[in-house]
């Protein structure tokens, strides 16, 4: 599908960073828009409350008279125990943020605010079901956060999500799910996404606001390491195992534990996020700490040497519409 008229050209790239708890800050999201692909925060990262109408505008003076920046995003939590949330909404729309995620519930009224500027919401899903009321409130893109992906992710496969709701959203579609390199970047699109949200990945670079040791812990880790529980927030999730027993908690503990009783954050308790780290089942690709700027360029190299690839493979099957005759060559590096 088209992308819409704020995102078309604007990309370098068809990535969006997710935005990661904690670690999304203005110096992350400023280098991934710089490099072309468009970055996002959670508004829960500025703090105090006060703190994120700064941070937009950190990022907007940092971007402007860049013409090669990608437009950046807010995630805004859409939840009654979100006590910000009125508030955070309220500056979004005073600032005309381009794209304002909306994550949990429904996204409801912000879909008619934001809109009256000309912004762009995405909501991210798990399930057909909050797919469908999400289309219904009139939102423009649609997050499937399928199987691996990293924190609160879904079980269902990227081929099953996708093709169910591509039946009946017309509207643009990123996918989610151990999305690490370019060649990911292409197959998401092959699936029919329109762009590819990634998360993990990012956590391991230079910009990042994670720890040396949580990157350190992303580059040794392998999709094994990866433990979906729901004993941390009383969501299921993907976390490092090492990061679960390095906070003092044994796996084998976590079946027998009612989900979210023993570990919710508090003053002497490990918590999810800042003790017991999140990650997607990518983290297998993941051999290094670069910077933005690298990263994006690997990527890129990558999604365009895997197109070549494909395409080169298409060739090699008859196409039934052209009475079996082969694919036409291709002109140039990057067809």
């Amino acid at each position: 599908m088209p992308l819409p008229k704020a995102l078309a050209g604007r990309l370098a790239l068809p990535v969006v960073g997710a935005p990661m708890f904690i670690v999304s800050s203005p110096a992350l999201v400023i280098a991934q828009c710089r490099s072309g692909i468009l970055g996002c925060f959670p508004s829960l990262n500025a703090r105090p409350e006060e703190a994120l109408a700064r941070w937009i505008a950190e990022i907007r003076a940092a971007l402007a008279g860049d013409p090669k920046a990608a437009p950046f995003g807010v995630n805004l939590i859409v939840n009654k125990a979100n006590r910000r949330l009125i508030r955070d909404t309220e500056i979004c729309i005073r600032a005309e943020v381009p794209l304002v995620i909306t994550s949990l519930q429904a996204p409801g009224e912000i879909v008619a605010a934001v809109h009256g500027y000309g912004g762009l919401v995405f909501h991210d899903v798990t399930t057909l079901r909050h797919a469908e009321k999400a289309a219904e409130h009139g939102v423009d893109g649609l997050i499937l956060v399928c199987a691996g992906a990293g924190g609160h992710a879904g079980t269902l496969s990227p081929f099953a999500l996708m093709a169910e709701v591509r039946r009946f959203f017309p509207g643009t579609i990123l996918l989610a799910g151990a999305i690490a390199d370019g060649r990911a970047v292409l197959a998401a699109q092959a699936m029919g996404a329109d762009l590819a949200y990634i998360g993990t990945r990012f956590i391991a670079t230079a910009e990042a606001n994670a720890s040396g040791a949580y990157k350190q812990m992303l580059v040794d880790c392998a999709a094994r390491h990866v433990v979906y529980t729901p004993h941390f927030t009383g969501v299921s999730g993907n976390y490092l195992g090492p990061s679960i027993e390095g906070a003092g908690i044994e796996l084998s503990a976590l079946a027998a534990a009612a989900p979210g009783g023993s570990y919710r954050s508090s003053a002497d308790k490990p918590a999810a996020w800042r003790d017991i780290w999140s990650a997607g089942q990518g983290v297998g690709s993941i051999d290094d700490v670069p910077s933005v700027a690298e990263l994006v360029a690997r990527l890129t190299k990558e999604y365009r040497a895997a197109a070549r690839e494909l395409t080169q493979a298409m060739r090699r099957f008859p196409s039934p519409a052209a009475g079996h005759a082969p694919l036409p060559p291709q002109g140039g590096e990057d067809g």
